[in-house]
């Protein structure tokens, strides 16, 4: 007589479940990211993908705060190295494009990286890097230091500008294109004077400007205590 199909297995005959480790769920994590998007990036959602209790994430995992910021340090990790060729100001913005460009690749994770806080050797690397090359531009400590978090706030700020385009706010952008292109030059002149320029320049031209922009005002403003 042969068993029905339906008949339980003994937990004894089945193959033990792997240990629970930060690294495994951060794992789970990006791969749940990048099929379903951040918002089911959850501990409930992380714990059918690992075959747990959601109560077990939590000894490695303090929040869903702090598991975002370690799949955007996690993703931190998949930025190539530096350009070993090119002025430092050039490799620093080719650095600073190539994290903008990873956050655009994942759109919710761009909002969340706003707010999100990475301490992880990822994150520390980015930082290092950002400051190795300012140093090498003979930018003093305190103002680079300064600098990296203005830096990193354009990049992730452009990202998540970039992915409102995914949330269906187009017709927002529609409504202030119209708005700033008829501007009346007798309630709004310097608008009407500059509205093709307000709204001129490739996406990429734009954040190349941005970056230098940036980057002169770091290297000529002292910080005052």
């Amino acid at each position: 007589m042969t068993a029905r199909p339906d008949t339980p297995r003994s937990r004894r005959e089945r193959p033990a479940k792997p240990a629970l480790t930060r690294e495994g769920i951060v794992a789970a994590a990006v791969a749940v990211l990048r099929a379903e998007g951040l918002n089911k990036v959850t501990m409930r959602r992380l714990a059918q993908e690992l075959d747990t209790g959601p109560a077990s994430l939590y000894v490695y995992i303090r929040n869903t705060a702090e598991l975002h910021a370690a799949v955007l340090d996690e993703l931190l990790g998949t930025i190539g190295p530096v350009p070993a060729e090119g002025s430092w100001r050039e490799r620093l913005e080719r650095v600073l494009t190539a994290y903008t460009a990873m956050l655009y690749e994942h759109p919710s994770l761009a909002r969340s990286a706003l707010t999100a806080w990475p301490s992880g050797p990822h994150y520390l690397n980015l930082i290092e890097t950002l400051l190795a090359l300012l140093d090498e531009g003979g930018v003093p400590p305190a103002q680079a230091a300064w600098g990296v978090d203005l830096l990193l706030q354009q990049a992730t700020a452009t990202a998540a500008e970039h992915s409102a385009e995914d949330t269906g706010q187009d017709a927002d952008w529609d409504a202030l294109t119209h708005a700033l292109r008829n501007a009346s030059d007798r309630t709004h002149p310097h608008i009407a004077a500059v509205s093709d320029d307000l709204l001129s320049g490739a996406p990429e031209a734009r954040l190349s400007w941005r970056f230098q922009a940036l980057i002169n005002g770091i290297e000529r403003t002292a910080v005052v205590d």
